[in-house]
């Protein structure tokens, strides 16, 4: 098999050293070029062509984000930084990062996932940056509503008994994100969302996702189950 080879850019040497080695127990991983800015990450990509660039958002000199919109042209890009402020995972993606992942948010095992998935176009998210991605979409899909949705997301994950866990996916589900999508942004399997889904679906006396999705934002009635 091909090994896969990965660019580092952090401006902590010590961080650049420890996902070096992470990655490094990966036999089909190999680390090729590590930079400590954006500036010479650029260089380094050009001149290596790494399969998959990690890139931090904070770094001296040319920062992350000035950096990405020129190295996804030349590499798929996954963020990897201690960075989760919403507005900066959003600017990120816009940008055109294959995903985005908070420093001791994920394995070791998660981070060479991510890794191998990202030349296939496989997004992952963790915890902290799915739930800024969610927040930025509910704002800028129905910013007047968020409020009263708010509202009646807290009361439905009440009467259905939803645990908070069930509440994230079911709002993923809302949003229109497929089972795949909803693994990557959550860090889980698909077989483990397709668990929660039945629990949720049974919760909600659901047999189809637009039924559920419909009596979990308050338009269907209690007690009326149709099926699709």
């Amino acid at each position: 098999m091909a090994r896969l080879s990965v660019l580092i850019a952090d401006g902590n040497p010590v961080i650049r050293a420890g996902l070096a080695a992470i990655l490094g127990t990966a036999g089909d991983v190999e680390v090729t070029a590590q930079a400590a800015d954006g500036r010479e990450a650029l260089s380094l990509t050009r001149r290596h062509a790494p399969d998959v660039v990690l890139l931090d958002v904070r770094m001296p000199g040319v920062d992350g984000i000035s950096a990405l919109p020129h190295l996804v042209q030349l590499a798929p890009v996954l963020m990897l930084t201690y960075s989760r402020e919403a507005e900066i995972v959003r600017e990120a993606l816009l940008l055109g990062a294959g995903g985005y992942l908070v420093h001791g948010e994920f394995t070791a095992d998660e981070l060479v996932r991510a890794v191998h998935d990202a030349p296939l176009g496989r997004p992952h998210f963790t915890p902290t940056a799915a739930s800024a991605l969610l927040t930025e979409l509910r704002a800028s899909s129905h910013p007047q509503r968020d409020v009263a949705q708010s509202s009646e997301r807290m009361h439905n994950s009440v009467v259905f008994g939803l645990s908070s866990r069930e509440v994230e996916i079911m709002d993923l589900i809302a949003s229109g994100m497929s089972n795949q999508q909803i693994a990557a942004a959550c860090f889980i399997s698909e077989k483990t969302v397709k668990n929660h889904i039945n629990r949720i679906f049974a919760k909600l006396r659901s047999a189809t996702r637009s039924e559920a999705i419909a009596r979990w934002l308050g338009t269907a009635r209690p007690g009326v189950t149709g099926h699709g």
